[in-house]
């Protein structure tokens, strides 16, 4: 991902990205109308608040019309009153649109990275990911909300300000607006440097976030080694090149907003200097002075809002390219257009046929090739070997999270490349070696694979899974809150609760990456207890099980024990037959169970 968000091309320069806001915006017309409406009549409200105080002036103070002053203050007062209700109701109903479409931005978001496919997620760093759905999400209800509604605002004070200055005197507006070009060249050419260094910004923030999302994910390990100085220096210089990326596009912003008020300035002082000695000629009265100046300082104040709010604006299309680049990711991994299905009840026959496969990472090497496999339904697979034999891929193949770039899988007949990935993985329970834990309840956990499955199931698997046991001394029981990762938890505990979320998805398909491999013997003997109850299945139809083994031991029980190396099958039968010879197996089980007799 940080590869395609390096660079910055001269199209990306340009506002483009928040016109994909539009699908998200669209559904909100009624409100976006009413919100115009009352942006309309505040800003009506107040262009008239000059013309009221030009009448207070001229009339009030005029000895003839002196007794109706009382009438132009309470006009005043009204139109006060106007504008403070308009405004609050466009403040309103913006910041509405503003943060509903900021949330179906991050629901959006969100939904389409869990549908991305492995492959993604192999570049992607997880901090990241968490950057764009909040850092950069704010920024886009930013402009969608505040922003938007203050530039629009602007946009309309600066246009009928300067329409009423024309009316009031011609001649001191032209003198206005001799620095308009100046201005309008000053916002385009700063605006432009400000959004390649919005982006910049962004990306540095990015990289700090998915830098303590690494660390804090693996604080024990980072505490373990002492590791805490290295990764604060990193922090700490991660997060200043992201301090210095932010200074440099507030030093230009900041350029932009002095250069606009310096010129803004200086052209009210020059207007004011003529309007004096037309008032001292007697060619405008004090009130018609005070009507143009009040609306240049409206035009002035809407003119320097635009320039501030134009870096804003700028920041949140950098915001929106981003999240954009996201949903423009298609996943590699999708159901067909007319997905086969599978038949019914799954018997979970398991094939791989001369299937060969390279990670997209690792182009030159295959960690799969010509690779032959049957497993009849119900049948216990051992998959031994090295580390890089293969192993994990096959479990990674079966579950679809990536295809093979030559051969089939199938699954009770069926390619599974022609099946909907969810239907297929419905079909599938997992334990890993591993096991994650999610924070919430023990409930919760167990009940992951299947969220509507009553507390009775729930309990029935968590006992045939050896977990009751432990679940039934903690103070509150099934409803014991875990922290994150189940820290709390000890490794034997993760590992039934695991077993009993399998247990409970009831799959016909189930994938066991040697759960005991870490274990001490009482908590083995309990998680062996567990295991076994699960491959056995329900009734009289066993779960087809295939086991990675990094320890021999937890396998010599299988009737079918297949060794891997580098990608190939190079050896099948029972612990007894492999143990013969000079084989990779015996060499490995030499090793286990001999080396220290």
């Amino acid at each position: 991902m940080a590869a395609n968000t390096a660079g910055l091309n001269p199209g990306a320069r340009k506002l483009a990205p928040l016109a994909a806001l539009g699908p998200f915006i669209r559904p909100h017309r009624r409100l976006i109308f009413l919100a115009l409406l009352a942006l309309g009549v505040a800003a009506g409200a107040s262009l008239l608040l000059p013309i009221a105080a030009r009448q207070v002036i001229d009339r009030g103070f005029n000895a003839a019309e002196s007794a109706h002053i009382s009438r132009y203050f309470l006009g005043l007062l009204a139109v006060t009153a106007v504008m403070g209700l308009a405004s609050a109701s466009r403040y309103y109903l913006v910041t509405w649109i503003g943060e509903r479409v900021v949330a179906d931005v991050r629901e959006r978001v969100f939904s389409h990275v869990l549908a991305l496919s492995a492959e993604f997620f192999e570049s992607a760093r997880t901090g990241e990911l968490l950057s764009r759905l909040t850092g950069d999400t704010t920024l886009v209800q930013t402009v969608v909300g505040s922003s938007a509604s203050f530039a629009l605002r602007s946009i309309v004070m600066a246009i009928g300000a300067f329409v009423m200055m024309a009316v009031t005197s011609p001649k001191l507006t032209a003198l206005a607006f001799l620095s308009v070009p100046v201005v309008l060249v000053s916002i385009i050419l700063m605006g432009r440097r400000v959004r390649g260094l919005s982006r910049a910004a962004q990306d540095r923030i990015a990289e700090t976030s998915a830098l303590a999302s690494e660390v804090l994910g693996a604080i024990p390990t980072v505490q373990a080694y002492t590791h805490e100085s290295v990764d604060r220096e990193r922090f700490a210089s991660a997060t200043e090149v992201a301090f210095a990326t932010g200074i440099r596009r507030t030093k230009v912003r900041a350029a932009m907003t002095a250069a606009v008020f310096m010129l803004v300035g200086c052209c009210i002082v020059l207007v004011l200097w003529v309007g004096a000695k037309d008032v001292q000629g007697a060619r405008m009265s004090s009130g018609q002075l005070l009507q143009f100046v009040l609306y240049a300082v409206i035009l002035a104040s809407s003119v320097g809002a635009l320039s501030e709010l134009w870096g804003e604006v700028q920041r949140a299309a950098g915001a929106t390219e981003r999240l954009m680049e996201i949903l423009a990711t298609e996943p590699v991994i999708r159901a067909p257009a007319a997905p086969a299905r599978l038949p019914r009840p799954v018997q979970g026959r398991i094939e791989f046929a001369d299937v060969t496969f390279r990670y997209p990472t690792r182009p030159d090497h295959a960690a799969l090739a010509e690779f032959q496999l049957q497993v009849a339904p119900g049948e216990a697979v051992a998959l031994v070997g090295p580390s890089g034999a293969g192993k994990s891929t096959v479990f990674q193949l079966l579950l679809r999270f990536f295809d093979p770039g030559s051969g089939r899988i199938l699954l009770d007949g069926a390619d599974i490349a022609q099946l909907d990935p969810t239907e297929l993985r419905g079909c599938i329970a997992v334990v890993a070696q591993d096991p994650v834990i999610f924070a919430g309840t023990i409930a919760d956990n167990i009940r992951y694979g299947r969220p509507a499955a009553s507390e009775a199931e729930m309990r029935s698997a968590a006992v045939a899974a050896a977990a009751d046991e432990f679940v039934q001394r903690l103070p509150q029981g099934y409803d014991t809150l875990l922290g994150e990762r189940g820290i709390t938890l000890s490794g034997g505990q993760r590992q039934r609760l695991a077993i009993a979320r399998a247990m409970l998805r009831d799959a016909p398909v189930l994938l066991l990456d040697e759960a005991t491999s870490a274990l001490d013997a009482e908590n083995e003997r309990l998680v062996q207890r567990g295991l076994a109850n699960l491959m056995a299945g329900r009734g009289d139809r066993a779960r087809t099980t295939l086991v990675i083994a990094h320890r021999l031991a937890t396998i010599q029980r299988l009737r079918r024990i297949v060794v891997m190396d580098q990608g190939r099958i190079v050896a099948q039968g029972d612990h007894a037959q492999l143990s013969q010879g000079d084989g990779l197996y015996a060499r490995l089980a030499a090793l286990q169970f001999y080396e220290h007799t």
